[in-house]
């Protein structure tokens, strides 16, 4: 039988309607491995006030073949809104977005802390709508609604 280690960072500090957000690394600090060779995934917890560290989930596959790799990583990820990594083969990303996770894939490998303010950024601009229903987001003005008002 594989493992997963859930590691979690103690803090008293919070964010309120934080998203979960898990970064497939091999340092700790850049995206920079395919989900199906993540060892580690450091997960952030990012909202519009920003972001910190949450933990590591360390996900051990060796002893698993196939498709029975895609299932228990994304059974460890439980709980996660977003994961990013360098790649995923199109069945594992179907069975991370079935896991409720929406998976993100970066061209060339990126720093967490990067892409973590890049969210921040979006969060308190224009979100889109998939990432304010996560984070209980409501709309004061959707510009569509004026159109839909008017069919």
């Amino acid at each position: 039988m594989s493992d997963s280690t859930k590691i979690t960072v103690e803090s008293s500090d919070s964010l309120e309607n934080a998203m979960k957000v898990a970064f497939a690394s091999k340092d700790m600090e850049n995206i920079n491995v395919h989900f199906g060779g993540a060892k580690e995934f450091v997960i952030y917890d990012i909202s519009k006030d920003g972001f910190k560290l949450s933990g590591v989930i360390k996900t051990d596959t060796s002893k698993l073949n196939g498709d029975d790799k895609t299932d228990f990583k994304v059974k460890a990820l439980q709980g996660i809104n977003i994961m990013y990594c360098e790649s995923i083969g199109g069945t594992a990303a179907a069975k991370v977005i079935r896991g409720g996770i929406n998976p993100m894939k970066v061209q060339e490998p990126r720093s967490i802390e990067e892409v973590a303010a890049e969210l921040v950024e979006m969060i308190n601009g224009n979100p889109p709508p998939w990432v304010r229903k996560i984070m209980n987001i409501q709309t004061a003005e959707d510009p569509r609604l004026a159109r839909w008002a008017a069919e």
